[in-house]
């Protein structure tokens, strides 16, 4: 008859004595118990401090098989789960772990009592094996106990000899449980404090990127591999809200950031909404999620989206991904992971901050120049060219008035020209036209000021109604970038920009190209290439290419080229 049928009707077992009534075989195993109970605990790291236990388990009770099961708080889902003897292919043939709530497993956390077991499969609590997973008969489990709670569970199946797993096993498995609660204990308040340090660390790197003055793309990008490395995730993904209504992924940091740059998911996901909200949203398995409605989610698993919230005003969100299969995010991982949210949050709000008060000062400066060229520059042009008109009429020389006359008309273009230049360097109005070519010429115009001179220009093609607004919006952002660069770095006295709505790629699709060239001093060898990777990003995205070379055919200047299909 089975043993818990013949002692224990429930399954449970109980040891019956204390050390005198140890068995011979148990007593000349001691000091081997001992040994095992003091290296569980030489060490901090939960993740070994788990697997030493998982084999010593074994060693001690001659089982082929032992295994941890670990909750993050009672009644959840075990958040680990640590094997010994089983092969590392046999794991991924068996796929996702025990969840902890059902079969024996669940039992164990459920009951807190020890379970004895000749046949496991015989047991009414047995929920079966999955596929690949190897068999097993006999089994034995002890519940994990820290500071009196339960942590999960120890077990071993197996026995090598073909036996039950007899009281000298349990009393062995018990001890080991006990002194493995208490370095597992120690193990979590020290993996609790580390996590802590490196989320804080983590934030002053995000604070220092955002408000260095820097590039505001890099910035975002430095925000998701942050996001990415501290949550030991697949991937950290930065969205933004977009124009039209839902949010745009900005940044990205993963192992193909280009396939998902850019991409616009729309108002209607219920995520999206959510995150709108203000909302935190935490998946299970982002690929079989109704709530995920993008392509994007059938790579991933567990998933964590956090609102960058800043004064009740949703900035953007953050979006961590694993891998499919991986372990899901634990409530000392979701919490970390909100508090880095709301520190990238108020660090975006400061980067915000800073950025209009730079373009304040851009506009009061524009203010000045258009008040100085309308007050002063064309009233001493008006003044001169009535002074040459005068000394036209008096001048009797065919030459000298024909002269003068050919001067007082370039008077009247230089001043048409300043009044244009004055109209540009107005701000510009919420109700002006939004084309292509409109915003082309603002961003021209913007970059005019701190360059000192207003760069050349062409359009090539109806850039208008053939660019898309995907296209459109990524190729100002391109210019945008490229100019930037253009005057903090190339130190150029001539700059050329080209829209060409009538390229070709070379696979023969409709493209649109942009083209920006400077006469400056060119992009030195091992300088930096953010910006770059950025235009090449965007491009990416959309299916285009991006690259650069030498600006002139003597090799001076830069050449920037980016395009995308139509």
């Amino acid at each position: 008859m089975p043993e818990q049928e013949r002692k224990e009707p429930s399954g449970a077992a109980h040891p019956t004595g204390g050390l005198r009534e140890l068995s011979a075989e148990l007593t000349a195993r001691v000091p081997q118990l001992l040994e095992a109970t003091r290296s569980s605990g030489t060490g901090l790291e939960l993740r070994s401090t788990l697997e030493r236990i998982c084999e010593t388990a074994a060693e001690l009770a001659h089982a082929r098989y032992a295994a941890i099961g670990v909750v993050e708080a009672p009644g959840e889902s075990l958040s680990d789960f640590i094997t010994y003897g089983v092969p590392e292919e046999v794991s991924r043939a068996i796929g996702r772990p025990p969840d902890g709530h059902t079969g024996l497993l669940g039992a164990l956390i459920e009951e807190g009592v020890p379970i004895r077991l000749e046949d496991l499969e015989a047991d009414p609590r047995f929920a079966g094996f999955p596929a690949a997973h190897p068999l097993m008969h006999t089994f034995l489990g002890v519940p994990v106990r820290v500071q009196g709670e339960i942590f999960g569970n120890l077990y071993v199946m197996g026995k090598l000899d073909g036996d039950a797993f007899g009281d000298d096993e349990l009393h062995m498995l018990r001890v080991l449980a006990t002194e493995a609660g208490i370095a597992i204990g120690h193990a979590r308040t020290y993996e609790a404090a580390r996590q802590r340090g490196r989320w804080i660390d983590g934030s002053v790197a995000v604070t220092t990127a955002l408000l260095s003055g820097g590039d505001a793309d890099e910035a975002l990008t430095v925000v998701a591999e942050q996001a990415r490395r501290l949550a030991d995730a697949a991937a950290g993904i930065v969205l933004l809200p977009a124009e039209g209504g839902g949010m745009e992924i900005v940044a990205v940091a993963g192992d193909r950031p280009s396939r998902s740059l850019g991409v616009i998911i729309p108002p209607e996901s219920p995520v999206v909404a959510a995150l709108l909200r203000g909302e935190e949203v935490f998946l299970e398995d982002s690929a079989t999620d109704p709530r995920l409605i993008t392509r994007l989610a059938e790579r991933f698993g567990p998933h964590m989206l956090l609102p960058l919230r800043s004064g009740g005003r949703v900035l953007g969100a953050l979006s961590v991904p694993r891998a499919r299969g991986g372990r899901p995010f634990t409530h000392a991982e979701r919490r970390l992971a909100a508090h880095f949210a709301a520190q990238a949050a108020l660090a975006l709000k400061l980067a915000e901050n800073q950025r209009d008060r730079e373009r304040l000062v851009v506009y009061e400066d524009r203010d000045r120049i258009a008040r100085d060229l309308h007050d002063l520059v064309i009233q001493r042009l008006f003044t001169t060219g009535i002074m040459l008109e005068g000394a036209q009429r008096r001048t009797s020389v065919p030459a000298v008035r024909e002269g003068i006359g050919r001067a007082v008309d370039e008077l009247d273009v230089t001043i048409q020209e300043i009044r244009t230049a004055i109209f540009a360097l107005q701000p510009e109005q919420e109700e002006e036209p939004s084309g292509l070519r409109t915003r082309v010429l603002r961003e021209i115009n913007l970059a005019a000021v701190p360059l000192g001179f207003t760069p050349d220009h062409r359009f090539l093609g109806t850039v208008d109604s053939l660019v898309g607004e995907p296209a459109g919006r990524n190729l100002i952002a391109a210019l945008r970038e490229t100019l930037s660069n253009t005057f903090r770095h190339a130190g150029a006295s001539r700059v050329e920009v080209s829209v060409d709505a009538t390229a070709v790629l070379p696979d023969g699709r409709d493209a649109v190209r942009l083209t920006v060239v400077d006469d400056g001093v060119g992009i030195p060898e091992g300088g930096r290439r953010s910006g770059l990777r950025n235009l090449a990003r965007r491009a990416e995205s959309l299916g285009g290419a991006s690259w650069f070379g030498p600006g002139t055919p003597g090799g001076g200047g830069t050449k920037v080229t980016w395009q995308v299909p139509l």
